[in-house]
């Protein structure tokens, strides 16, 4: 007998894959004790560092050092400039106190066992042994405590223990005789080793993670979802606004314009068109929705590369226009081109008068480069006409509804959505001709937004087709939905 999902995947339009039934739940947040809300940020957290894992394959931990030149940056290091001066005091001391001293060897034990395997049963027993604390404290109050020795068999240990990449550092413990300044360098390598260790254990956690990713952020986020209702309200809006824009489009490209005649509206569609509003985003618009926090940073990079390239072809698409083939047919002088289009653009697309600015000088390179180009090969120069077109029209292209750039825009756009639509298996489309001269760029752009969007979309499928649902096939109208698939 088939299920209540079985029975809703068969009610569900054609393009929509057979999800579980999931309401998308409205209304306000109740109100939630400390713990809970604590547990709804542990579960955040676990989330967002699972998720980094499984999409940034560059992902690792650093040692954190705030700059010296901050606050943070010169109290760290007062405070521990005043720790270690206190500690040379104690040891030059007539008799030594080592209190400290066995403090410090305590936590140099903690973080070696941290760093031992479950197969290290013999090194597990040996460092018991030799960092015996409470033989320790004993030769300490006899005065026999040999910390040289003890700081050997650490430093030892540490060698067999450490990557590759820390044998000189290591080492070079060995030629360190003062005590104070060997366990500051000890204590500063045993943190680079947990790093270490921590990434190793990354990249071997990488493939199993890699396999059960899906399945793990999908139940994380309901989680989060059981803890605060209101988490799916942004997503709605999201999606709300594309399906809007797909109904707008369709409809003006129909053939049969009466407002009777229903135009069937892709869910697919207006997912694709949802995605592609995430790399034109306002910074402003703190309404970003939920499902997609985890890759803001990544989907932010991607819109300001693509309007990076928006703005290069632009300008290649005009000096191409105003000199002609004979100046792009000379050897390197595309690539120095879009060298200096790139350099003088970088970074000004966060505000219109940066960008305005860097229009202007960057016209008077361009013309500077194709003024050079012809002369170096014996060419005729162009008119001051032409270069004064050039210039002007180069610098127009800080306006968003230039016609240039809006033509190279929608060239753009209709190259991502084709890849978006084709899929991760399928061929990239074939690219129009304004915007070969970037293709390798923009397909390594394009393959990257498809990877993040169809990681996306196999996550949080079940949580968008209730509200794609609603959104395209109402109550009301369920009869005109099935007619319209």
């Amino acid at each position: 007998m088939p299920n209540q999902r079985d029975e809703a995947a068969d009610d569900s339009p054609a393009d929509l894959p057979c999800l579980e039934k999931l309401d998308s739940p409205t209304g306000s947040p109740p109100t939630a004790s400390l713990s809970s809300l604590m547990e709804l940020e542990n579960c955040v957290s676990n989330l967002s560092l699972a998720h980094e894992i499984v999409v940034n394959t560059d992902f690792c931990f650093k040692p954190r050092s705030p700059p010296p030149d901050s606050l943070e940056g010169r109290v760290t290091e007062i405070v521990h400039r005043a720790f270690w001066d206190s500690l040379q005091e104690e040891l030059h001391s007539d008799p030594p106190n080592y209190n400290h001293a066995v403090i410090l060897l305590q936590e140099v034990k903690t973080m070696l066992q941290s760093l031992l395997l479950p197969g290290h049963v013999r090194l597990r027993a040996q460092m018991d042994e030799v960092l015996d604390m409470e033989l320790i404290q004993q030769e300490v109050d006899h005065g026999a405590l040999d910390l040289h020795r003890l700081a050997g068999y650490i430093i030892n240990t540490m060698a067999s223990l450490c990557a590759p990449v820390r044998d000189p550092e290591v080492k070079a413990l060995r030629e360190l005789k003062d005590p104070v300044e060997l366990l500051r360098e000890i204590f500063r390598i045993l943190g680079l080793m947990k790093t270490d260790m921590v990434n190793f254990t990354i990249q071997s956690l990488r493939p199993h993670l890699l396999q059960q990713a899906v399945q793990y952020e999908r139940a994380k986020f309901q989680q989060i979802l059981d803890k605060q209702p209101a988490s799916l309200d942004n997503t709605t809006a999201w999606l709300q606004a594309a399906a809007s824009e797909e109904a707008s489009a369709v409809t003006a490209q129909s053939d049969s314009p009466s407002p009777d005649s229903r135009c069937p509206v892709s869910a697919t569609a207006v997912l694709n068109r949802a995605y592609m509003r995430l790399l034109h985003w306002d910074p402003q618009d703190q309404k970003y929705p939920e499902t997609a926090l985890m890759d803001r940073a990544r989907l932010d990079a991607l819109g300001q590369r693509l309007q990076m390239l928006v703005l290069e072809a632009s300008v290649l698409l005009l000096t191409n226009a105003q000199c002609g083939g004979a100046v792009f047919s000379l050897q390197g002088f595309v690539g120095k081109l879009r060298q200096s289009v790139a350099a003088l653009l970088e970074g000004s697309h966060t505000r219109e008068a940066d960008l305005k600015g860097a229009l202007l000088g960057l016209g008077e390179t361009v013309l500077q480069q194709v003024t050079d180009g012809l002369s170096g090969q014996g060419g005729a120069a162009l008119p001051q006409e032409s270069l004064d077109l050039l210039k002007g029209q180069i610098s127009e292209l800080w306006k968003q509804n230039n016609p240039v750039r809006t033509l190279i825009g929608e060239r753009v756009q209709g190259f991502l959505q084709a890849m978006l639509q084709g899929g991760p298996a399928k061929r990239s489309p074939e690219l129009p001709a304004p915007l070969r001269l970037v293709s390798a760029e923009l397909a390594e752009l394009g393959t990257a937004f498809g990877r993040i969007v169809h990681f996306n979309r196999t996550v949080f499928g079940p949580f968008y087709a209730p509200i794609l649902r609603k959104l395209l096939f109402p109550p009301g109208e369920a009869d005109t939905g099935e007619d319209s698939r």
